[in-house]
């Protein structure tokens, strides 16, 4: 046991309720701010008349690679029920190969096995050192690799980016990755590039907004169907001078020789869509892998070994195989209050009860404790989110205070998913909606703690509905489409996220400890609240015992 005084409680039985309002950011910006222009009464209230901490919610403070990374539910997730940052996404795919447990997995022993006698090894990516969706080096150790077991082809479908990288500095990166090819190849081993296409043009749609993006990058890489060039570089060249458009916005091209694709995929081969980041790499997974898929006629399905470089929806569990697992991790707060005896209740509807149980627990399926934890799935409905913004907003509210009026548990958590799923549609007043709806279920949930002489922590794993107009990078201000709209944004943001100590009991028993925070600063509040002391591995309480 590690109680080490009564805490704020004195010895009772209150609970501690941390609610995660997912994608609910904080930014002083009006314009598509959907957080601030809805009509948020209770919010209001906690802000006017409650502590708030503003923690950083993506970049390093989550385990990805920098501060340029938005957050994300997983990762926020693995922060808030870990106390802790682990590796996530290119430091973790880094760290994987380094060690060499990339080349040890089973899914890289499948793709070898797979291709290695008359297949061919193809990847798919973002082509850059960008490190935001993907790492040309880490293309490069695939490579390096694929020959060192024996592959006698290498396919390399490159995905041009100019966006998180020069905006015309494609060939930056395709001369010096030939010469590299070309130190390679032999008489037993071929890789070269087979095809390409901006970023913005082909393949890496996200959130489904495009779904056309994908049928080309589908027709380009696995059908070989598109206009044919005679290397990357003439195509590059050629495509720029003919549209004028930057590197992400160059249409799709196919490297042949004497009128035949030298690339195509086919039954026997394997395929790996080396991007590490998921927004858009999760199309053309369900692509590869869905025998029932409907969103375009494939017109040809091969038959292929496929994987991500990761896990790109860790909810679905799309892709079904994937290169490196998630991160290893361990001592987290679920098992630290079983392990005292103390009792959990986690609850969300179906789109976010995987993240407060298994992405919360460091990955892990299943209760720490039968006993001492229970976990509430409440359905989601299957209708586009802003047609039904309010979700099961509800539902949730309806369930978890009947659990906190049982008084049965210590620490309870709960996810609203409104802010994030409604905000990836991109509709700025169905996601306004679900904030209000929100709200709403705010103003409850608060007196019921209330009844209890419980203590709330209000917080948020990312940004997203916060800000819904992209941004022009030029002026800073929302672009405008060629309709003359607002260019809707359906992604995570940069923006830190709230955390509000609500509590109208015990706020003299401690004082709070200002300093740079980020969501895995949550866990040992929590426990410093409830009397224990937290884990020598945990990021510190931002709360400290009178």
């Amino acid at each position: 046991m590690s109680i080490q005084q009564n805490g704020i409680f004195d010895g009772r039985k209150k609970p501690v309720i941390t609610i995660v309002m997912d994608g609910v950011g904080i930014s002083d910006r009006a314009e598509g701010n959907a957080v601030k222009a809805a009509n948020t009464p209770t919010l209001d209230y906690l802000a006017k008349n409650y502590h708030c901490f503003k923690l950083k919610a993506h970049g390093t403070a989550v385990g990805l690679p920098s501060d340029d990374d938005m957050g994300n539910s997983e990762v926020g997730h693995n922060a808030l029920g870990s106390g802790q940052v682990f590796e996530q996404g290119a430091k973790l795919v880094s760290s994987a190969i380094s060690s060499g447990k990339i080349f040890a997995s089973e899914t890289w022993r499948a793709l070898v096995g797979n291709c290695r006698e008359n297949g061919t090894l193809h990847l798919i990516g973002l082509f850059s050192d960008g490190n935001v969706h993907s790492h040309i080096d880490h293309l490069k150790s695939l490579i390096t690799r694929a020959k060192q077991e024996g592959i006698k082809r290498v396919r390399i479908h490159i995905l041009l980016d100019g966006r998180d990288v020069g905006e015309t500095s494609a060939l930056e990166y395709v001369l010096p990755f030939e010469e590299f090819l070309s130190s390679l190849n032999c008489d037993t081993f071929d890789a070269r590039i087979a095809s390409g296409g901006g970023r913005m043009v082909i393949t890496m749609d996200r959130y489904e907004a495009n779904w056309p993006m994908v049928e080309k990058g589908w027709h380009t890489h696995v059908l070989g169907d598109g206009r044919q060039f005679g290397s990357a570089v003439e195509a590059i060249e050629t495509l720029r001078k003919e549209t004028g458009n930057i590197d992400q916005f160059l249409p799709p091209f196919v490297i042949a020789q004497e009128g035949r694709p030298v690339g195509t995929v086919n039954d026997g081969d394997s395929v790996v869509f080396y991007n590490f980041r998921g927004d858009r790499a999760i199309e053309i997974s369900k692509a590869f892998e869905q025998k029932d898929f409907d969103k375009f006629d494939r017109i040809r399905y091969p038959e292929v070994v496929y994987s991500g470089m990761l896990e790109y929806d860790g909810d679905a569990h799309i892709p079904s195989k994937y290169l490196v697992s998630p991160p290893e991790i361990s001592g987290t707060m679920g098992e630290f209050l079983v392990k005292n005896g103390l009792r959990q209740l986690a609850i969300s509807e179906t789109q976010k009860y995987g993240h407060v149980t298994y992405f919360w627990n460091g990955n892990r399926s299943g209760k720490f404790s039968e006993e001492l934890e229970e976990y509430i799935e409440i359905p989601s409905d299957i209708v586009p989110f802003e047609q039904r913004p309010w979700m099961q907003c509800a539902l949730i509210t309806d369930k978890l205070i009947e659990k906190i009026e049982s008084g049965r548990f210590d620490f309870i958590r709960v996810n609203f998913p409104n802010g994030d799923m409604v905000g990836h549609t991109g509709s700025f007043t169905a996601t306004k909606i679900s904030i209000e709806a929100l709200d709403l279920c705010l103003d409850r949930i608060l007196k019921a703690v209330d009844r209890a002489e419980g203590v709330a922590i209000v917080t948020a794993d990312h940004g997203n509905a916060d800000e819904m107009y992209e941004l022009d990078k030029k002026t800073g201000k929302p672009a405008i489409d060629k309709n003359g709209c607002y260019k809707a944004k359906t992604s995570h943001t940069l923006n830190p996220v709230p955390c509000f100590i609500y509590d109208n009991y015990y706020s003299e028993k401690y004082e709070f400890v200002e300093g740079n925070y980020g969501l895995a600063n949550i866990a040992a509040t929590v426990v410093t609240m409830m009397g224990l002391k937290p884990p020598a591995i945990w990021e510190k309480s931002m709360i400290k015992l009178k």
